[in-house]
């Protein structure tokens, strides 16, 4: 596909978010890599099952947060949370799981936070659909990537 239809900030966004996940060795573990809505099921207020478990990762817990902060309210038309929306996803987890991340697992939930959206921009992009995660990921990049402690 033409490379060419991704907007250049897409791939500079990209770049600031490789480099700073690179940064960090953090250990790994087993879980869930795609947290839009329509991959989970509830029982009233309590998580009930996932599915689409040909997304399972291993990755280090704060980018499996992170990722899961920026997708977890994306439904039929996948977007990128709101940044109130991601902050209080992960404390929110924090909180359930009585532990708080270090200053460096903060970083990377932030970092992480924008691979989904990076992912939904570029098939926008290159399928020329209309820009809902694109315009998310314009909008919240830069304030990300500060929360991130990226360039």
């Amino acid at each position: 596909m033409d490379q060419d239809l991704v907007p250049e900030h897409v791939h500079a966004i990209a770049r600031s978010v490789s480099h700073r996940l690179a940064q960090e060795v953090l250990p790994l573990v087993i879980g869930h890599g795609d947290w839009e809505s329509q991959n989970l099921r509830w029982q009233e207020d309590l998580p009930w099952a996932v599915h689409d478990w040909d997304s399972l990762v291993a990755l280090p817990e704060a980018a499996i947060v992170g990722a899961a902060s920026g997708a977890f309210t994306s439904t039929a038309i996948p977007t990128l949370a709101t940044i109130e929306s991601s902050e209080r996803f992960i404390d929110s987890y924090q909180q359930a799981r009585r532990r708080q991340f270090t200053q460096e697992e903060q970083e990377v939930a932030w970092a992480a936070s924008l691979w989904p959206a990076l992912h939904n921009a570029r098939g926008e992009s290159l399928f020329q659909s209309p820009p809902v995660a694109l315009d998310a990921l314009t909008q919240q990049a830069s304030e990300r990537l500060r929360l991130a402690g990226a360039p």
